[in-house]
């Protein structure tokens, strides 16, 4: 019972409100805006989801359904901001190259260990490439780079918020519709990727304004993948969120530029894989990247209200320290 009251007490923490030290939002001024990290000209921009509730997953009727899909429930979510596209090489980068020659970062955000190989395999870095190859650890820990930065607790997206952000809306596999033929304009997949990556807002975004959803590079979120993840949900539907316990696997959204059209749905899930770091010669292997996984990336979000400093402290000390 304990246990259970504990992992409740964390789920209303992580889907919930705003730092006391940060600016105050509320519901009435709830709006897209720019993000600028300090002592940088590098900005990005959040965009402003509203409240509401939406069918996470697919029918089985649905064309490229998998089991893991479903069956389909009907998901209330609370209010958030989610970053128009995913975290580039610019945004990333500042908080690679931090503290390079100074030794640990302030506040306890560990430095980053500096990539031992190419991992973007010469398809692009500076000027709007997404970031790729980290780890959720790695992601989790921009996060918390970013959050001692601005004061702004930001983090990744539950898989529940990814999917209501990616489907803006829509019933259909694809926020467009149902037509992989219309893929092609909206996301960087096995059909028009030519096996890379590309600039972040090259197509057209969804009906919120999101860019890259589908495609490009898959991205991390906040949960433990489960394949009876909506066996687990249909009690609690409202912000609904799996607190991962191990590193493997995690899901992700969205498919990535090796992916085939179905790959991309918005229902559609993949599992994280202790086989995307074979090829890591370290020993032990890096925490911080993956060797063989060049189309993995994240974007953050930040919720409407989030919590003060301790209760953000506990969170990343619950997330960043998995077995």
């Amino acid at each position: 019972m304990f246990e259970k009251i504990t992992a409740f007490i964390f789920l209303v923490f992580a889907i919930s409100i705003i730092n006391v030290s940060a600016q105050s939002y509320s519901i009435n001024n709830f709006k897209t805006y720019e993000q600028s990290i300090p002592g940088t000209e590098v900005s990005f921009k959040m965009i402003a989801v509203p409240a509401g509730s939406f069918i996470m997953g697919s029918p089985e009727n649905k064309k490229g359904h998998q089991p893991d899909e479903g069956p389909a429930t009907e998901v209330k979510l609370s209010a958030f901001w989610i970053e128009e596209h995913e975290v580039t090489y610019d945004e990333y980068v500042l908080f690679l190259d931090e503290g390079r020659d100074t030794g640990p970062l302030p506040d306890g955000v560990t430095r980053p260990s500096p990539p031992y190989i190419d991992f973007t395999l010469g398809m692009g870095k500076a000027g709007g490439f997404p970031a790729n190859s980290m780890t959720q650890y790695g992601a989790l820990m921009y996060c918390k780079w970013l959050y001692n930065k601005t004061g702004i607790f930001y983090r990744l997206p539950t898989e529940a918020e990814w999917e209501y952000a990616c489907r803006a809306g829509s019933e259909k596999s694809y926020s467009f519709g149902d037509d992989e033929k219309e893929l092609k304009d909206y996301g960087w997949y096995a059909g028009n990727s030519d096996n890379k990556y590309y600039k972040i807002k090259l197509l057209k975004p969804n009906a919120w304004g999101l860019y890259d959803m589908y495609g490009n590079v898959a991205e991390w979120t906040l949960d433990q993948y489960k394949k009876n993840y909506f066996d687990t949900i249909k009690k609690n539907n409202t912000d609904p969120f799996i607190q991962a316990t191990t590193k493997y696997p995690i899901t992700l959204k969205g498919g990535h530029f090796r992916d085939e059209a179905k790959d991309l749905r918005s229902a559609s899930r993949l599992a994280s894989s202790r086989k995307w770091n074979a090829r890591d010669p370290q020993i032990p292997k890096s925490k911080w990247w993956i060797a063989d996984a060049p189309f993995v990336g994240f974007r953050i979000v930040r919720p409407l209200r989030q919590p003060p400093a301790k209760e953000v402290d506990e969170f990343f000390n619950r997330t960043l320290n998995l077995d």
